[in-house]
C-alpha cells in the first residue's frame, strides 16, 4: 500500500465510480493546467511578483511554469502519457510550494498584485494544494480507468 492509501484510503475509488465521473476528474484537470498555463502567458503580471525573490530570473520561471502546466495538461488528455503527467504534476506543485510560503511570508498580500485574508494564503497552502497534489497522483495511478 502507498502512503496516500494507508492515510487517506483510495478515494475517489476507481472501481465505485462511474465512467462518467472518471472522465470529468480527467478532464477537468487536464483543462485545468491548460488554462492556468495559458495564464502565465496572458497575464505573466499576476504570477511574477509571486515568485520569492530569491530565484533568480522570474520571467524565466513563470514561461517554464506556463510549458509545463500546458505540456502536462496536455498529457493528462492522452492516455498513453496520463500516468506521466500526473506524476508531472505532482512534482510540479511541489515545486511551487517556496511560492505558497513566500506568499504568506510575505502577510498574504504582493504589492498591486494579489491581496487576500492571511488564512486564504494557509488554505491555499494546507488544503488546496494538497488535494491538487492528490488529484494529480489520481490520476497518475489510474490512467487508463476509461479507456
Amino acid at each position: 500500500m502507498t502512503f496516500i492509501q494507508v492515510h487517506f484510503g483510495n478515494f475517489p475509488a476507481p472501481e465505485i465510480m462511474k465512467v462518467w465521473q472518471k472522465k470529468i476528474l480527467i478532464h477537468s484537470l487536464a483543462y485545468f493546467y491548460l488554462a492556468a498555463g495559458i495564464n502565465h502567458f496572458v497575464t505573466p503580471e499576476f504570477y511574477l511578483p509571486l515568485i520569492p525573490p530569491f530565484f533568480s530570473n522570474p520571467e524565466l520561471i513563470n514561461l517554464v511554469a506556463g510549458v509545463a502546466e500546458i505540456l502536462l495538461g496536455l498529457g493528462v488528455m492522452y492516455f498513453p502519457t496520463r500516468s506521466r503527467a500526473g506524476y508531472g504534476i505532482v512534482l510540479m506543485l511541489l515545486a511551487f510550494i517556496p511560492s505558497h510560503v513566500y506568499f504568506i511570508q510575505v502577510g498574504s498580500c504582493i504589492a498591486g498584485g494579489l491581496c487576500v485574508e492571511a488564512w486564504i494564503g494557509w488554505l491555499r497552502l494546507v488544503v488546496i494544494h494538497p488535494v491538487l497534489i492528490y488529484w494529480g497522483y489520481w490520476v497518475a495511478k489510474n490512467p487508463k480507468m476509461y479507456v
